[in-house]
């Protein structure tokens, strides 16, 4: 591992949202291109610790708010090894979420943004239930 990277690693059983393992690339290589940052974003969401630099939108379906814009972006540069990193460049790359329909931003509201979760999921896991209240509730047993 490069010295200064660290890893989110991923949530193991905790409460709220609940992704399949697709949802989640490997972090044998912090500064490799196999975590996307729509990836990140679900992992800052899941755990606890984050929740003063982002957090679920209460009420929201798919809607979250970076309440840390800059600690945001520090912690994506760490984990993607470029200290760099400042919210601009992480907007920039959120930005090219619009074009695929995987997030949009939400008008109004700032630094807060919604997912697709129809259009991200659907693809890549058909047996995937989306349920109104905002969860995720799988057809299959995750824990094979």
């Amino acid at each position: 591992m490069k010295a200064g990277c660290s890893i989110v690693e991923k949530p193991e059983g905790g409460g709220g949202y609940q992704f399949p393992d697709w949802a989640y690339k490997t972090e044998s290589s912090p500064g490799s291109r196999q975590i996307q940052l729509w990836h990140f974003i679900l992992e800052l969401l899941q755990k606890e610790e984050f929740r003063h630099v982002i957090a679920w939108q209460q009420g929201e379906y798919g809607e979250f708010v970076i309440k840390d814009p800059d600690e945001v972006a520090r912690l994506w540069g760490r984990r993607k090894c470029k200290p760099q990193m400042n919210y601009d460049k992480l907007s920039r790359a959120l930005r090219y979420y619009y074009n695929k329909r995987i997030l949009h931003k939400t008008k109004g509201k700032r630094f807060t943004y919604k997912f697709n979760f129809n259009k991200l999921v659907m693809p890549n896991y058909p047996f995937i239930n989306i349920r109104s209240s905002g969860k995720i509730q799988t057809l299959l047993n995750w824990c094979h």
